[in-house]
């Protein structure tokens, strides 16, 4: 695999992320709790598999691909990937924190944790794409 793929891989991951736990929060409103699972497992996986990649990519590239756009879209960027990166360190304790109480049926601590594991999850992803795409497609960057 070619390492520079692996940016339009992890939006793709992400992306998918997004649209599982979208698809697990409304499966779970319409208490279809066997596909809530599976559409929350596939969020987890994707999001797992992100991490990696994210991970493999940043640890074995020199590239840095610097956002050059100016105006009223800068500062913009930078609140998105800061706010992104900022709430990014908190998804992978959360949602082991929001699997741990499903495992072992206690919804009630699920349920609670979810609350707040679901929004921060759901906004880490989209921001991810949304950085992705202003980064490589929407405005011209520079790699160096």
């Amino acid at each position: 695999m070619n390492i520079q793929k692996l940016p339009t891989i992890n939006a793709t991951l992400n992306l998918l992320s997004s649209v599982f736990i979208i698809a697990g929060w409304w499966l779970i409103s319409l208490k279809r709790k066997k596909l809530h699972i599976i559409s929350m497992l596939m969020a987890t996986t994707t999001s797992i598999v992100f991490l990696i990649f994210y991970l493999v990519y940043h640890l074995n590239t020199q590239v840095i691909t610097r956002f050059t756009a100016t105006g009223i879209i800068r500062p913009a960027y930078f609140a998105i990937l800061i706010s992104h990166v900022a709430l990014a360190f908190s998804v992978p304790p959360l949602v082991i924190l929001t699997l741990i109480p499903a495992i072992y049926s206690r919804f009630d601590k699920h349920r609670y944790i979810a609350k707040w594991t679901l929004p921060i999850w759901l906004y880490v992803s989209v921001t991810g794409v949304l950085v992705y795409v202003m980064l490589y497609w929407w405005l011209p960057s520079t790699k160096s």
